[in-house]
């Protein structure tokens, strides 16, 4: 059965402006898809990517690729799934952005009876980015020392929490004092401030003459050459996202000077392309929360028509940890 739904799209890119909303009809759920009526959707500077272009795809197109909610329907061959369970996903076709919308079953998991559905259009997408980072792509080890850029966005304080429980010193950089305060209680070991300090410089100062064996960086461009200067010889470059706008015509004779460093730019997609990948991050993320030791950082919550606001706020950097849409 067709069911009629509002989703938010765009016809150009551009600014928040651009953003338009408008009724399509949602197919009953294909071969392998579940239909979800929404409950929260997650905002996320990827979502702004593709607003203004920096990522690309034919227009006009819809936005979001984070949710939660709670299965009406299922398609023909999917087990594990029935209506009425509670589901949520972080990376699945672009169209988050939406009242009622299909899912293939292979991207959802099972969201647990003490997770909320606000909490999770939190977590997930931001939660499984710090999994494979911390876990993944370079597993830290208790005692281990690292860079954090922006450690007081949404994914910056799921990254002060989960190096805390893994006893990792997490050393942060932010804009403020207020951003500040907030990743040292989040768990934060040490903040510096990069508008008034310089980053490399202050990075010696805290440990003791040393350089760091990884950076995680998801500024980009601005934020490049400093996460370099971080680094011990054979050290790691993690870049996972571009606020600041790409890295682009990275030099490779560059690594080489500064002491045969590792560059990588890494996607949740590739590190939970199976069942088994998505379902063994999530259950790891999950378990955190159960624990306590992680929990939803969220600051701003919006309503559907408020989405060109959510945009406006994460982009001017008004927020701190996460922002979602809550559907009634």
């Amino acid at each position: 059965m067709t069911v009629r739904s509002r989703i938010v799209q765009i016809s150009a890119h551009g600014g928040p402006e651009v953003l338009e909303t408008v009724h399509v009809d949602v197919p009953s759920p294909s071969a392998g898809e579940v239909r979800i009526q929404q409950r929260a959707i997650g905002i996320n500077f990827t979502d702004i990517y593709w607003r203004t272009g920096l990522y690309k795809r034919p227009l006009p197109h819809p936005l979001g690729f984070e949710g939660a909610g709670i299965v009406e329907s299922v398609g023909a061959g999917v087990d594990g799934f029935n209506p009425g369970d509670r589901v949520a996903y972080a990376q699945s076709p672009i169209g988050a952005y939406a009242e009622v919308r299909n899912v293939p079953a292979r991207q959802l998991v099972r969201l647990p009876d003490d997770v909320g559905f606000d909490e999770a259009a939190a977590l997930m997408l931001k939660g499984l980015t710090v999994q494979y980072l911390f876990r993944q792509t370079y597993r830290l080890k208790e005692g281990e020392t690292i860079l954090f850029h922006a450690a007081a966005g949404g994914v910056g304080l799921i990254a002060c929490q989960w190096a805390r429980a893994l006893g990792v010193k997490l050393i942060g950089t932010t804009s403020s004092p207020e951003k500040a305060r907030i990743a040292k209680e989040n768990g934060a070991w040490e903040i510096i401030n990069y508008t008034t300090e310089n980053v490399a410089e202050r990075v010696l100062e805290l440990t003791g003459g040393k350089k760091l064996e990884v950076v995680y960086d998801g500024v980009g461009q601005a934020t490049f050459e400093t996460s370099l200067d971080c680094l011990r010889p054979r050290g790691l470059m993690i870049n996972f996202g571009s606020s600041s706008g790409a890295v682009t015509g990275i030099d490779a004779r560059m690594l080489g000077d500064k002491g045969s460093l590792y560059f990588t730019r890494p996607v949740l997609g590739t590190y939970i392309s199976t069942r088994e990948a998505l379902d063994a991050a999530a259950q790891e993320l999950f378990e955190l929360v159960r624990e306590k030791k992680i929990h939803a950082s969220i600051t701003k919550r919006y309503a559907f028509d408020e989405i060109a606001q959510a945009h406006s706020d994460l982009e001017s950097r008004k927020t701190t940890g996460a922002s979602v849409v809550i559907l009634d």
